[in-house]
């Protein structure tokens, strides 16, 4: 009797274990294993057939890239800034022919800076640099600040007139220009200051040298002070704008 009723309830653990499907059943994985060297050799196969191998080529020069042609710029000088490029010729010649290795001269009768390339030319961009260079000395720029369009990459030349902010004429012109400047030219400095760029105010023309970030600020502020904005309103927005950017970095 005893053994007849160990039975029961084995068969009733059994029938509640199996009801409450507590007891997962055991399936045998029919995958066959292969050794860890035919898996490594497959990985291997699949990726050399999905990623190709990039073709390496050498740089190629600047002489090589024009197909040997020699290419001009000539950037025309103002009256006003003759004496400021005798002056200064040797600070403009340096760089040109030094470090980017072109040719460059000062042509008398056209009145124009001609820069050329050469075979000692490496660089694909050394002409457009030197084109900027001059060109932001030509337009009112110091020889040093020019010189950093040279060094930098990111850093542009941008310039506007008044008249495009707001049609201005006569003694309102003449303010707008006033509000720019400041007295002894506060108001300049301090937004290239802030802004980190720097600002040539030629008559009604106006010339900004930075970055495209620093341009922008430099721009919004300038705007702001030509359509009438007083500049302690100008110089809030600049100190906002310069926490942000301390901020960030």
């Amino acid at each position: 009797m005893a053994t007849s009723t160990n039975q029961n309830t084995k068969m009733e653990t059994v029938s509640q274990e199996t009801d409450d499907g507590f007891i997962p059943r055991k399936t045998k994985s029919r995958k066959r294993k292969l050794p860890k060297e035919q898996t490594d050799d497959q990985q291997s196969m699949e990726t050399a057939e999905s990623a190709p191998k990039r073709p390496v080529f050498p740089p190629i020069s600047g002489d090589k890239l024009t197909g040997g042609k020699t290419e001009l710029r000539k950037i025309a000088v103002p009256a006003n800034r003759y004496t400021p490029l005798k002056d200064n010729w040797m600070k403009i010649f340096t760089p040109i022919v030094e470090h980017l290795h072109l040719q460059v001269r000062f042509n008398l009768k056209s009145r124009n800076v001609e820069i050329k390339t050469c075979k000692e030319t490496k660089e694909i961009g050394a002409l457009q640099k030197a084109a900027d260079f001059v060109r932001a000395f030509t337009l009112g720029f110091d020889v040093d600040d020019s010189l950093a369009l040279v060094r930098l990459d990111d850093l542009y030349l941008e310039s506007f007139q008044v008249q495009d902010v707001k049609p201005l004429k006569g003694d309102h012109l003449a303010r707008a220009i006033g509000r720019l400047a400041g007295k002894n030219g506060k108001t300049k400095f301090t937004i290239e200051n802030v802004t980190k760029t720097r600002i040539v105010l030629a008559d009604s023309k106006i010339h900004i040298l930075g970055s495209f970030q620093n341009i922008k600020v430099a721009r919004t502020a300038i705007c702001n002070l030509i359509l009438g904005s007083p500049p302690s309103k100008v110089y809030g927005n600049l100190r906002t704008v310069a926490a942000r950017s301390s901020e960030r970095f």
